[in-house]
């Protein structure tokens, strides 16, 4: 690749900018001979940006990068590195409509997504900038006399994060900015759908925020070309990724046969139980939100609605209305609240699942096609219209898979005991759901829900930068988030000093 003069994106953070670069060792560098990956907005379908196909030796660069950086920040001081992950936060301010902006045409989020996830991104970027000063070790009194033992915690080293497309810069500030705070460098490959969001832009806001040279390297590549490179390579200590349960078992064991970390956010089937007492009306306002957020495409979107055999009728009559009333359409309209999948694939499988699901018993209630708009009619469109499904079962494909749409396939339960039992039959363990009146019969189910986490008169879609979020089963390894960074990002050392002479046997 050849040396970029000048950032390419100086002034803005336009998707219109030219992003035909990688950022490897503080540089920026051109596309050169490599093939391009074109960014199409799932909302028009037309191309966005376009940036470079990378290759496993653009990789190994980066990687060289990372470690020849890395053993230099870890020794600097925890309030230089505050002050780089500070700058940070104020460099999202900044830069806050660009981001929804690109967010938008990258991954088809409407306004109101757009604005929490860069919110989000900036208040996980805010916790990052405490870590450098929380990290702490342990004095532990020795078995042997005059010796003192202390558990330190030291940087993991490299980096390795792989992002997804649907959450871009929240998912990535989630990873890169702890690791980048506790004294490890970063090797940041995004998703190829959302390569500026999710990479690029990052690169050249912690650039702005002072970020020495080689500590975060954006290369953009097919998954793949150089999915293997990055979750494989030998210089990775640990590996952070987000994504599908399948991707993810693969990336894990590449990891771990690198003898790196893997830290694994996979899959979700994420029940919504509803039960016997629960205040209706809250129950159907938090499902609204919980199955259409980002039109479903969410890890811990609601899956399945679990309501009890006694409200089961009104619910879905009530969830059918609301959801028939919420304008669907562009992201680039304000008043869009279901906007489009990310693409041709996605909104055929989703499609699928309901088909399917009818076929296999279920009654359709509304939706279940898509939606054509102001610039693409209905064959073309990416928006599936919101759709509820009754009389579903467990095994039914939109409930037994996780569907990532905008569906709500409801089944009835008939005691506390079956909800449990089919809220915890799945694989998956990520988040769940708990509606109702006696909050202490409702925790007792929580309790019982096996998933990393619950939430109790609230909708599964939460997310706080100081509190551990992850899964149990196949929804992953590990913890994100707060303390837990801590642990994922660093690594415990013993060192002992022997202040008094030792005898020794022989």
């Amino acid at each position: 690749m050849a040396h970029q003069e000048t950032d390419p994106s100086e002034g803005s953070l336009s998707i219109e900018s030219d992003w035909g670069v990688q950022y490897v060792d503080g540089e920026w560098l051109d596309r050169g001979d490599r093939d391009g990956i074109e960014v199409v907005d799932p909302s028009t379908r037309e191309p966005a940006a376009t940036v470079p196909a990378g290759t496993s030796d653009d990789i190994d660069r980066a990687f060289e990068a990372a470690a020849a950086a890395q053993p230099e920040w870890a020794d600097t001081p925890p309030h230089r590195r505050a002050s780089v992950l500070r700058g940070f936060v104020d460099a999202v301010d900044d830069y806050f409509e660009d981001f929804v902006a690109l967010l938008t045409a990258e991954s088809g989020s409407t306004a109101t997504k757009a604005k929490f996830e860069v919110m989000t991104a900036k208040g996980m970027a805010q916790e990052a900038a405490s870590l450098p000063t929380r990290l702490s070790g342990e004095y532990r009194d020795s078995l042997i006399a005059g010796k003192d033992n202390q558990v330190k915690r030291v940087p993991a080293g490299v980096v390795a994060v792989i992002t997804p497309w649907n959450f871009p810069l929240s998912l990535a500030v989630r990873a890169v900015a702890p690791a980048l705070a506790l004294g490890n460098a970063v090797v940041l490959k995004p998703a190829p759908a959302t390569p500026v969001s999710g990479g690029l832009a990052l690169a050249r806001l912690f650039e702005e925020s002072g970020l020495d040279p080689g500590l975060l390297n954006v290369v953009t590549g097919r998954d793949d070309e150089i999915g293997d490179p990055v979750s494989g390579h030998a210089e990775a200590d640990v590996v952070a990724f987000t994504g599908s349960t399948e991707v993810g078992t693969r990336v894990g064991k590449r990891a771990v046969d690198s003898m790196a970390l893997p830290a694994l956010e996979l899959g979700g089937n994420a029940p919504f139980v509803v039960l016997a007492d629960a205040d209706l009306d809250r129950a159907v306002d938090a499902a609204v939100y919980g199955t259409v957020y980002h039109s479903g495409q969410a890890c811990i979107s609601i899956n399945r609605h679990l309501v009890h055999e006694s409200l089961v009728d009104e619910y879905v009559d009530r969830l059918t209305d609301r959801l028939e009333a919420l304008p669907a359409g562009s992201a680039h309209d304000e008043d869009t609240v279901v906007g489009p999948l990310v693409d041709e694939r996605q909104r055929d499988s989703v499609l699928g699942f309901v088909e399917d699901t009818v076929d296999a018993g279920a009654a359709l209630e509304t939706g279940g096609e898509p939606v054509a708009t102001e610039d693409l009619d209905a064959d073309e469109s990416l928006v599936v219209a919101p759709t509820v499904l009754s009389g579903v079962t467990n095994d039914m494909p939109a409930a037994c898979d996780e569907h990532f749409g905008p569906v709500a396939p409801v089944i009835a339960f008939a005691d506390d005991d079956e909800a449990v039992e089919l809220a915890n039959d799945t694989e998956y363990g990520l988040a769940a759901a708990v509606f109702g009146g006696d909050l202490g019969r409702a925790e007792g189910v929580a309790d019982r829900v096996d998933a990393g986490m619950v939430h109790v008169n609230d909708q599964p879609i939460n997310e706080e930068p100081h509190v551990p979020f992850g899964g149990t089963k196949a929804s992953g390894i590990g913890r994100y988030n707060g303390e837990a960074a801590l642990r994922e990002f660093t690594e415990p050392k013993w060192v002992s000093v022997q202040r008094e002479p030792r005898r020794y046997p022989f």
